[in-house]
């Protein structure tokens, strides 16, 4: 039997989100490693001339002896590592996710038409373009004169990543809010590693080759962008991670819980950054970590948002919705999913335990049902997914009344949900 369309979508979406998150393990890794050790140089009396200082550190076996100069070595080393490709697969395999998941995706995962009544190419187009010019304008803040205050311009790019966030959400739903909000950050994290970090490290190998000193000015630059780099790392883990808990990205106040995640990001490295430094560990950042997290987690308390069962009710189909209402075995699947599912995947869920639909989904209304009938086809019809452990007891006849009901109009396209 040949897979279907949707098949193979979901395998090519898990292939991709393999490949991010062990591109990203790598970039991260290497990003905070190279951090802590420039922290830890130690200044020796048998440092060469133009070294900062050297590091003894000890794994796998055996001693490593490191030394960094600040500008660069008298002669040109024959063998240099460049660490570039952990920060460029990165970011082209989270540009693909984004891709597969929400352009291919939009009518569910991107655009909300409560917020913003959006052709798919518009959403995406904004969607690709923000991404764009938040580099452009961050390039240009850091080019201006506010590069040589730090934390003025820290503090900017805080408000700006903040007002990105509310701007986001005012458009897209909650969930790809949070999500582009990550990837809007992350391709600043890269586009300094493409653009201006490894472009001044050419500059100062090729002065080297040609017997020239190197200028101080390109590694004071490229170690700005680092820096900030090395801040933004872990709000971005947390934000790619977001679309998996709907207290995070469907709360209304979504844009404010990333305004502190950003804080937090910068409380949690300053302790690691301090320690390696050897400026002491200072505990007090884990309380304030800990006072911003519970402020999380009361903005989350203040109410989720989504639709009324009313206006879910009343809100018009799109055309792919209106295809599944119309299909064949709909008021079947229907009444499967009201009976299995929906006790959970509701607006005031009825299982005991669940506060709130898992992962923002609602499956209440017939509009509910039709918007997720990709989601209902892969979780409770092709796999056992769902319902968890079977509790709700799903027969097999209702599975496959499902995915008949699903492949009369959703086993034509690749992802199903294109009108």
């Amino acid at each position: 039997m040949i897979p279907d369309s949707v098949i193979i979508w979901e395998w090519l979406a898990f292939a991709v989100r393999w490949t991010h998150v062990i591109t990203a393990i790598a970039w991260i890794g290497s990003s905070f490693y190279f951090i802590a050790l420039d922290l830890s140089l130690r200044k020796a009396p048998d440092l060469p001339p133009g070294a900062y200082g050297e590091e003894w550190q000890v794994h796998g076996g055996g001693f490593y002896h490191i030394r960094k100069f600040l500008v660069a070595p008298e002669r040109m080393p024959e063998h240099l590592t460049w660490f570039k490709w952990e920060s460029y697969s990165t970011w082209l395999s989270g540009a693909a996710l984004l891709a597969v998941t929400y352009w291919a995706g939009a009518n569910l995962f991107l655009i909300d038409p409560q917020k913003a009544d959006l052709a798919i190419w518009q959403a995406v187009a904004i969607s690709g373009g923000s991404l764009a010019v938040g580099w452009l304008i961050y390039d240009r803040l850091c080019k201006s004169r506010l590069g040589e205050h730090p934390t003025a311009l820290m503090l900017l790019l805080f408000v700006a990543l903040v007002a990105m966030g509310w701007a986001y959400d005012q458009i897209f739903t909650g969930r790809a809010a949070l999500l582009h909000l990550g990837a809007f950050t992350a391709t600043i994290m890269t586009a300094n590693v493409f653009f201006i970090i490894m472009p001044n490290q050419r500059i100062v190998v090729a002065d080297l080759k040609a017997g020239r000193a190197a200028d101080p000015k390109y590694g004071k630059i490229a170690k700005l962008r680092s820096t900030h780099n090395n801040y933004l790392t872990l709000p971005v883990v947390f934000l790619m991670l977001s679309n998996h808990y709907p207290l995070a990205f469907a709360s209304e106040y979504n844009w404010l819980i990333a305004a502190l995640i950003f804080l937090m990001g910068v409380t949690i490295r300053h302790f690691f950054n301090s320690m390696h430094a050897g400026k002491g560990q200072l505990w007090w950042t884990w309380a304030v970590t800990a006072m911003l997290f519970v402020g999380i987690m009361w903005l989350s308390a203040l109410g989720l948002n989504h639709d009324s069962y009313e206006e879910s009710q009343a809100r018009a189909l799109t055309q792919v919705e209106q295809r599944f209402a119309d299909a064949e075995g709909f008021d079947a699947v229907s009444r499967s999913v009201a009976g299995r599912c929906a006790m959970c995947h509701a607006r005031e869920p009825s299982w005991e335990g669940i506060h709130h639909a898992p992962k923002g989904v609602l499956l209440e209304t017939p509009a509910d049902i039709a918007r997720s009938a990709k989601e209902i086809y892969v979780q409770a019809g092709l796999t056992n997914a769902m319902p968890p452990a079977n509790l709700s007891g799903m027969t097999q006849d209702e599975r496959v009344a499902i995915i008949r009901w699903f492949r009369q109009v959703g086993g034509v396209g690749v992802a199903g949900l294109r009108p």
